[in-house]
């Protein structure tokens, strides 16, 4: 049975000990402050020897037949489907998601592992003409080698195995590194499943840790060949320019700042549930959550009157009551920082709609009218269950407040003209926009990723592939070269 005792330990070489550090990290509920387990944190020792067993394991992992391959990675998805609802509870007591948000995020994880498991079958490479006589050119793609994952608190579950899986599908040995929120769910628990799928020994390592006690090491480590984090854009940012100081490549999914654009022909009601969920979905704790919203000024207040009798009417509490829809905010500080943006940016003008309570890490929903779109408010990532509205008059208004920001990941726009919603979602600086759908999407074989400050690179399906692979060029002389001298 999986229990937070069972993935309180690091995972390294295919070994459930602690961490050489010595010290203590505490795995914490956030919704009642329940300890959930400890964990000796790894040092850098330890990040040492997961890499160089992941480098190890890869060599083995090299020789496995890739329908074995294929069918190791199926018997992950078929461990997750047998023990589906203790990894709800995992979910629920680890990050505060309600049952509805533990479906959705096991959801994503099984499609992404059957994604992954086709990808030992397409390692497809090419043979080229040449320009020498008796020559011809073969492209092989091959796995990079070994991928360093480090993953957030969110949708830790998801956002490892985006990574995890499609990195291991390709050939690549794994070590994962989860928030300190979320060790177990972003990491143990990933562990634990490919351990009972049968991948080898040391193929992939879970180092549960702190930056202040490894420091750079994670990235500076001579073996990963590729860096993929998912995060905030100001640690993103670092992390990149560590990567390639380093000559690795770094993949970055950052931070959000969505647009949810209305039309005036929108269908209002739908309109005001996708624009709700899209917010408040794991207490607006998604990169691609919808910031913005923007109304055109012609339903402007029949649109905000249904809005904020939609939000408020949303229950905030205990995230195990099938009724709640927000549970509590990761930590004190997330929830502190909310409070102080929603003071700051009342004080500076904004109107509060809808000005919920905050009591400890539990953050009722806040809509605040910002009638500036050039306000500091509209140019950051709203991390929590607070969003702002934007009254606009023009198409092109629209695509000027949604194109005003550092960010560009998600967006969607709501119209009864389908061609006129995809005319406009071209002119909107985004990796993704969804025409009458919701901000928050991810499918397993559609290329993800942001423009701007929410990213570098693109994953899932093919694009994962191209991302954990490299090229080889061997070429092959059935005859002899004439030489000038």
């Amino acid at each position: 049975m999986l229990s937070f005792e069972l993935l309180g330990k690091q995972f390294i070489n295919g070994e459930w000990r602690d961490g050489n550090s010595g010290k203590t990290m505490e795995n914490i509920n956030p919704y009642n402050d329940e300890i959930l387990t400890s964990f000796i944190i790894a040092d850098k020792s330890d990040v040492d020897l997961a890499y160089r067993a992941a480098e190890k394991a890869k060599e083995e992992w090299d020789k496995v037949n890739p329908y074995k391959k294929r069918d190791i990675l199926e018997k992950a998805v078929s461990y997750i489907e047998a023990h589906e609802e203790e990894i709800t509870d995992l979910i629920i007591d680890e990050l505060g998601g309600t049952r509805l948000k533990a479906a959705f995020e096991i959801g994503l994880v099984k499609n992404m592992i059957k994604e992954a498991a086709t990808f030992p079958l397409r390692m497809e490479g090419k043979i080229l003409p040449s320009v020498e006589d008796h020559k011809e050119n073969r492209v092989y793609r091959i796995p990079a080698g070994v991928v360093g994952v480090i993953s957030p608190f969110n949708f830790p579950f998801f956002l490892s195995v985006k990574s995890v899986a499609p990195a291991l599908g390709a050939g690549n040995g794994v070590v994962l590194k989860p928030h300190e929120h979320s060790p177990v769910t972003g990491g143990t628990l990933i562990g634990k499943i490919f351990e009972e799928a049968g991948v080898p020994k040391g193929l992939l390592n879970v180092v549960v840790t702190d930056i202040n006690e490894i420091g750079d090491t994670f990235v500076e480590h001579p073996i990963p060949r590729i860096i993929s984090f998912t995060g905030s854009t100001k640690v993103g940012s670092y992390i990149g320019q560590l990567a390639v100081k380093n000559f690795k490549k770094p993949l970055l999914e950052l931070g959000g700042n969505s647009a949810f654009i209305v039309m005036e022909d929108a269908d209002l009601d739908y309109a005001v549930n996708a624009a709700t969920f899209s917010r408040f979905t794991h207490q607006g704790q998604i990169c691609m959550s919808a910031n913005r919203i923007l109304v055109h000024d012609s339903i402007y207040p029949t649109f905000i009157k249904k809005y904020v009798q939609k939000a408020a009417s949303l229950k905030t509490g205990d995230p195990r009551d099938p009724e709640t829809v927000i549970g509590p905010v990761i930590n004190d500080r997330q929830a502190q920082v909310l409070a102080d943006i929603i003071e700051t940016a009342i004080q500076e003008g904004a109107n509060p709609l809808l000005k919920g309570n905050i009591k400890g890490r539990l953050v009722e929903p806040t809509i605040l009218e910002i009638k500036d779109p050039e306000s500091k408010l509209t140019q950051e990532e709203l991390f929590g269950p607070l969003v702002c509205v934007i009254p606009f008059s023009t198409d092109d208004e629209a695509i000027a407040i949604a194109n005003n920001t550092p960010f560009g990941l998600s967006g969607a726009i709501h119209t009864a003209n389908v061609e006129r919603g995809v005319e406009i979602s071209k002119k909107i600086h985004t990796g993704m926009i969804h025409v009458n759908d919701v901000t928050i999407n991810d499918e397993p074989i559609v290329a993800f990723g942001g423009e701007k400050q929410s990213g570098l690179g693109r994953l899932n399906g093919e694009w994962s592939l191209e991302e954990f692979t490299t090229l080889k060029w061997i070429s092959v002389n059935y005859g002899q070269r004439t030489f000038p001298y």
